[in-house]
This record gives C-alpha cells, sequence and structure tokens, in this order.
C-alpha cells in the first residue's frame, strides 16, 4: 500500500484530486455557512465543524458503495451490430453515467453561475432553521446532493491506477479526509477566496467536463467498444494532469497580473 501511495502517478492523482474537491466543496461550504447563519451565533462554529465532519463520513460510505458497484466487470450484455459491438457491464454503466452527469452538472452550475448567480443561496434562505439537528440534516442533505459530483470525480481521477480497487479506494479516502479537514481549517479564508476570484470555481467545473469526457472513454474502453470497426482507447490520465496544471499555471499569472494592475491604479 505505502509503496503504491509514493508512486508518481498516486501522488499526482492524490494532490489533483485533493485540490479538485476543495474546489468542489466551494458551493457546501457557502451553503452550509448560510444554514449555520441562520442558528444563533455560539452555535454557526460548531455547526460549520460538525456539518463538514458528518460530510466527510457520508462521502466515504458513499466511496465504498459506489466502489463496489465499480467493482463488477463482467459483461452482462452483449450488443453485436454490423457498426457497433459492446460488452455492457455494470462498470462501464456507472463509468458512462457519472461522465454524462458530470457534464451535464458542470455545464448547469456554469450557466446558473454566470446568469443566475444567487439562485440556489436564495433557494436555501428562504428555509428557516430552529435548531442545531435541523441545520445539520440540512447541511447533510445539501452535502449529499456535492458528494455525487465528489465521487464521480474521484472514480474518474483514480479508476485504472491499481488493479486492486482496495488502493484506489483508500487514495480518495485519503483526498476526501484532507480537503475535509482543509475546509474544515480555513472554510472563511477559502470562501473569501474563491468570491474574490470566481474564475477559480468556473476552471474547477471546466475540468469535471474534462473528467465527465474521460469517464465516457473509459466505459467504452472497458466494454470493448468497437465503432465501425474502430476500437475506442482510454484517455491516459497524464493528459488530463497536464491540462490541469498548464490551466492553473495560466490562472497563477492572471492572478500576478491583476495584482500589479490593482497596485499601478
Amino acid at each position: 500500500m505505502l509503496d503504491f501511495l509514493l508512486t508518481s502517478d498516486a501522488i499526482m492523482a492524490l494532490l489533483t484530486l485533493t485540490f479538485l474537491e476543495i474546489i468542489l466543496g466551494i458551493d457546501n461550504i457557502v451553503f452550509i455557512s448560510i444554514a449555520a447563519n441562520k442558528l444563533p451565533e455560539r452555535q454557526q462554529s460548531k455547526a460549520t465543524t460538525i456539518g463538514l465532519l458528518l460530510a466527510m463520513i457520508q462521502r466515504i460510505i458513499l466511496l465504498f458503495f459506489v466502489t463496489f458497484l465499480i467493482g463488477l466487470k463482467e459483461p452482462f450484455y452483449n450488443l453485436n451490430l454490423s457498426w457497433l459491438q459492446i460488452s455492457v457491464s455494470w462498470q462501464a454503466i456507472i463509468l458512462f453515467s457519472g461522465g454524462l452527469f458530470l457534464i451535464f452538472k458542470s455545464t448547469s452550475e456554469i450557466h446558473e453561475k454566470v446568469e443566475l448567480p444567487h439562485h440556489d443561496e436564495d433557494s436555501i434562505n428562504k428555509k428557516k432553521l430552529k435548531s442545531l439537528s435541523q441545520a445539520l440534516v440540512q447541511i447533510l442533505l445539501i452535502d449529499f446532493i456535492f458528494s455525487i459530483d465528489s465521487i464521480l470525480t474521484a472514480v474518474g481521477m483514480t479508476n485504472g491506477l491499481h488493479e486492486n480497487h482496495n488502493y484506489n479506494l483508500m487514495l480518495m479516502i485519503i483526498a476526501v479526509v484532507i480537503s475535509i479537514f482543509i475546509m474544515i481549517g480555513f472554510a472563511n479564508p477559502i470562501r473569501k477566496f474563491i468570491n474574490t476570484h470566481p474564475s477559480m470555481q468556473i476552471l474547477g467545473l471546466a475540468f469535471l467536463i474534462l473528467i465527465g469526457f474521460m469517464l465516457i472513454t473509459e466505459a467504452a474502453h472497458l466494454s470493448h467498444t468497437e465503432l465501425f470497426g474502430n476500437t475506442v482507447g482510454a484517455i491516459p490520465k497524464g493528459y488530463l494532469y497536464f491540462a490541469i496544471a498548464f490551466s492553473l499555471f495560466v490562472e497563477f499569472l492572471n492572478f500576478r497580473i491583476q495584482k500589479k494592475q490593482r497596485k499601478l491604479e
């Protein structure tokens, strides 16, 4: 296990996944803060911390469930047409469905943030909370929705890294735990940073579109899909890591340019 975690692929996957988990958790932090702010001031900090810890436990449980389904590799149906051949398995179905979901959810989120930036916050603000338990229930419900994105992203980033699914599962759990504790320690600064630089969140959602497309091609590859006699290949994860690293580097340059411009002004 330790040897696997120290490999370059595992370290890159862990760093990238932790970063994306934090970016994906920004909305969660905002909504948790909105829910916590409806409580008395003495309970707000407690609600935020407990809410994020419960969110971590919930995501780990869901990871075990999804990883079990991903392990179902054996095909249960074969489609053989003159122009299309597919060996369908539960693993391929989950990866394909997850890829479609990530692409749909990411494009929808980008549209809402551009056209309706306060839509989700307004809907949560309408719900009054009278106790800590009510706040925690609402926080868990909110996190469950966002956990789907997070878990599918984790599966997409770690699928195929190691033939032993337990190793990949451990890598996903480590990334979730690290990201949650970072969010607990820096919830307010992270939220303020993203509010100041909303392009980071848009960038994270754009990464999800790439991951969604990768999941779809991975599902086709695992199903041994042949389209008009051509086999569908998997996209090497190194390409994805490079695209993410390069985009972050460009965004970092933008931050430096904007900072210098503000100083000059």
